[in-house]
C-alpha cells in the first residue's frame, strides 16, 4: 500500500481511538476533523461550560512531505510511540510542537 495512504489510515485510527475516550455532553462536543485531502487531522473540544467558551485543540497532526507532524498534544498519550508501533519509522515522525532547534535532539525526524 502507498506510504501516504497508510499514514493517513494510521493517523485517523489513532485520533479516533483517542477521541473515543473523551466525553461529549450537551455543552461540550468532541469533534474529529479528518481532512485527508489536505492532510490535517484534529481532535477538538468545542462548546460551553457555564459562561466559559471551550474551544480546544486537544491533538493536531499533519502529514507533510510524507512525514507525520505532531503539531499539538494536550494529553498524556504518546502518539509518536503509538505510530512507531503501527510501523512508522522514527525518522518519518516530526515533533512539530518542539522548536526546530530542539528537534535534532529528539529520537524522531527533523523535517
Amino acid at each position: 500500500m502507498d506510504k501516504l495512504i497508510q499514514y493517513r489510515q494510521y493517523v485517523q485510527t489513532l485520533l479516533s481511538q483517542y477521541a473515543s475516550d473523551d466525553i461529549s455532553d450537551e455543552q461540550v462536543e468532541v469533534q474529529l476533523i479528518l481532512d485527508a485531502e489536505r492532510d490535517h487531522y484534529q481532535w477538538m473540544n468545542v462548546g460551553w461550560q457555564g459562561l466559559n467558551r471551550i474551544y480546544r485543540c486537544v491533538m493536531h497532526i499533519d502529514i507533510k512531505n510524507e512525514k507525520i507532524w505532531i503539531q499539538q498534544n494536550l494529553t498524556d498519550q504518546n502518539p509518536a510511540e503509538e505510530l512507531i508501533k503501527m510501523g512508522v519509522p522514527r525518522e518519518d515522525i516530526v515533533l512539530g510542537l518542539q522548536p526546530p532547534y530542539k528537534r535534532p535532539y529528539t529520537d524522531y525526524g527533523v523535517a
